[in-house]
């Protein structure tokens, strides 16, 4: 039974996929981190000037044993944004791929070790490396398993971020979270120290506090969308039913505690889990012989999977 787990597991994985499809994602997991470095780019500078008794390394910075000079940062993040320009539109792919994957995970991380963590990036940060040390810049090759175990494997690091605070909920909160009361004081919490502060918060988050009865379905419902997030992998409607739900969940995020997940709420965080190709793909007339090559890549997948739950 362990040697046929495996061997599902592996003809899963290692599925053949169209190079399209990676490539889609290789654009969007790119140009939103791209974005992200851009918008935020002020923000990481003031960072970078804060008292140094503030900087706390974390993470692959851990080691750094004391801050660098806010030039040397700023050209960190110049270099970084330059990457990112390349990785989007797969240019030098061997070089760009993984330097702006590195560089990503580098200056957010410093970013981070100045006192504030941003939990919302982390899966876009997973994705992007996944993606630049992947053949995410190839196009017009036949299906591949070298293009199908990278987009499985950012499936499986989406769905798992789920499962983790799904779990995570559960054993800090236990019965209390089912019952909605961690979730409706953490609500309430969240946006009295906001208006306190004179921070951004959420005028129906503080006016829903008072009816308790609504936060005992919205916990249910959240852990049961965090935790049975491995159904997404099934595919078809019952992925598309989690997604549905899973996007809802952030929206209601955004609506109670005005905490934005913008990886998520553009759906870029649930590509990995649909052919995104077809965003890529144009429609081709007959004559030019090209008509068939979509269908057959996806018969093709769908075959690869058929046969990894058949085969003893």
């Amino acid at each position: 039974m362990t040697r046929r787990a495996v061997r599902v597991a592996e003809r899963w994985l290692f599925a053949p996929a169209p190079a399209e499809r990676l490539a889609v994602l290789r654009v969007l997991v790119g140009g939103y981190c791209l974005c992200f470095l851009v918008v935020r780019f002020p923000g990481f500078l003031r960072a970078a000037r804060l008292p140094e008794r503030q900087f706390e390394p974390v993470g692959v910075l851990a080691w750094l044993p004391a801050r660098v000079s806010t030039g040397v940062f700023v050209g960190v993040m110049l270099v970084a944004i330059a990457a990112g320009a390349a990785f989007v539109a797969g240019w030098r792919w061997r070089l760009s791929g993984p330097a702006f994957a590195l560089l990503f995970l580098v200056v957010t991380t410093y970013r981070f070790s100045w006192g504030h963590v941003l939990h919302t990036e982390h899966l876009a940060t997973l994705h992007l490396l996944v993606v630049g040390l992947s053949a995410a810049a190839s196009r017009g090759h036949s299906p591949h398993s070298r293009f199908g175990w990278p987009v499985r494997v950012m499936a499986l690091l989406t769905v798992t971020t789920y499962v983790v605070a799904g779990v995570a909920k559960l054993r800090n909160g236990g019965a209390d979270w089912l019952v909605g009361d961690v979730l409706r004081n953490q609500v309430a919490y969240d946006n009295l120290r906001k208006e306190l502060l004179g921070d951004l918060h959420s005028p129906l988050g503080g006016w829903i506090v008072g009816y308790a009865w609504v936060f005992v379905p919205l916990a249910i419902l959240t852990v049961l969308v965090e935790v049975a997030a491995p159904v997404a992998l099934i595919g078809g409607r019952v992925r598309t039913v989690w997604v549905a739900l899973a996007w809802l969940f952030h929206v209601g995020i955004t609506a109670l505690m005005a905490i934005v997940f913008p990886y998520h709420l553009l759906g870029i965080a649930y590509a990995p889990l649909f052919r995104c190709e077809r965003l890529w793909r144009r429609r081709s007339d007959p004559a030019d012989g090209e008509r068939g090559v979509p269908a057959l890549a996806d018969r093709l997948e769908d075959r690869a999977g058929r046969d990894a739950v058949a085969r003893p």
